[in-house]
């Protein structure tokens, strides 16, 4: 990779991350052991929820909330078609039916109005995305989880530290996941987390997870089959280190959020990023611009060359679920969900981390800029 290369992301780690993996890497213990546990605790608590359980990701965690809620063949969940780490499969990895909603057109989170017009006898939960760091309407996802008798299943992945109606993203499902791969600010390799107040759940949740030593010959807790999806004490050393300085991760991610948003006033017909209402805080996981609608597809994947061609790592946000082979095989097909399918089109990703500078945002944006009048579609960007 070249030294002028700017990467999509680039994890904050300092001395603190380096000397608690190694005093971890020193230790008689490398597998999941007090380290993880002291993680859970943590992570907890700076959630504000009773418990957490420590995953080998995000994905992983759901997949265990589905199995410890009994949700499996024959039963339907509810969610997004579009996001970035895309834990929804973990709904057709456990046998269940993903049912695809779309979503608001400006938040780019699932639409209540949608999701509630396609419960039906079989829905056993909602699955409902904190997408790109903006939080949900989880007012709403409550009350109709609660009118229906549905679970409420909160993805956190791409949201640690939003805040809605003053509580952090994580308080509101029946169970929340959380993953710390990139491009997320907290980073511990691969990685999750599940927070609940549910300790019957938790329990469920531990014993699906993996197996101690101490319960290899139980008689009870053999009558279930653990995925053996552990965080290991390295992972976790490196995830608690993290946590500690979380605060001022975010707040450094702030500042190049403040001044892409200086930068990007130059394109015509910008609109600041969206925050809706209820929203008391956002910690957006990537920088996404949206173009406006005389770009097609193909022209923001010219942009992307372009910017490539520059040195300069930009991505498409997403390829929605319901387009992937997969999904298409249960019978989904483009035009099925127009919102998300509009909005992923003209939905450019660009770097987004606390070691970028003003130089380097300034020249990313200009790139940017640059790059779509090649394209010939002028530069409306909203």
């Amino acid at each position: 990779m070249s030294p002028s290369w700017i990467p999509l992301s680039d994890p904050d780690i300092s001395h603190v991350e380096l000397d608690a993996v190694n005093t971890v890497l020193q230790s008689p213990r490398l597998s999941q052991g007090p380290v993880v546990e002291a993680f859970e605790s943590a992570f907890a608590d700076y959630i504000g929820r009773k418990y957490a359980v420590a995953v080998s990701s995000g994905s992983m965690g759901l997949l265990l909330c589905l199995r410890a809620h009994g949700i499996g063949s024959g039963d339907e969940v509810i969610a997004s078609t579009f996001s970035w780490h895309q834990i929804a499969h973990a709904i057709a990895l456990a046998g269940a039916k993903p049912v695809f909603a779309d979503i608001d057109y400006w938040a780019g989170t699932l639409s209540p109005e949608k999701t509630e017009a396609k419960i039906t006898p079989n829905t056993r939960a909602i699955l409902a995305s904190n997408t790109n760091g903006h939080p949900a309407p989880w007012q709403a996802f409550r009350e109709m989880a609660d009118r229906h008798g549905l679970k409420l299943l909160e993805d956190s992945t791409e949201a640690i530290g939003s805040s809605y109606q003053g509580k952090l993203v994580g308080s509101f499902g029946d169970c929340a996941v959380f993953d710390f791969s990139q491009p997320g600010p907290l980073v511990c390799g691969e990685g999750g987390m599940v927070v609940t107040d549910d300790l019957e759940l938790v329990r469920t949740l531990r014993s699906y997870r993996n197996r101690r030593l101490d319960e290899r010959f139980s008689v009870v807790i053999g009558g279930r089959l653990p995925y053996q999806a552990c965080m290991s004490d390295v992972s976790a050393a490196l995830g608690l280190a993290q946590l500690d300085r979380i605060d001022a991760i975010l707040q450094r991610r702030k500042q190049v959020e403040i001044d892409y948003l200086e930068h990007i006033r130059s394109f015509e017909g910008i609109k600041p990023p969206y925050v809706a209402p209820d929203v008391t805080d956002i910690h957006w996981m990537l920088y996404l611009v949206h173009l406006g609608t005389r770009f097609s597809r193909s022209s923001r994947d010219a942009i992307i060359a372009d910017l490539h061609t520059e040195q300069i790592e930009a991505v498409a946000y997403c390829q929605p679920l319901h387009l992937q082979a997969f999904y298409q095989e249960l019978g989904y097909r483009k035009g099925n969900y127009f919102v998300t399918e509009k909005v992923a089109d003209h939905a450019l990703a660009l770097p987004f981390h606390g070691h970028l500078n003003e130089d380097q945002i300034g020249f990313i944006v200009k790139t940017t800029k640059d790059a779509s009048l090649n394209v010939g579609a002028g530069a409306a960007i909203y």
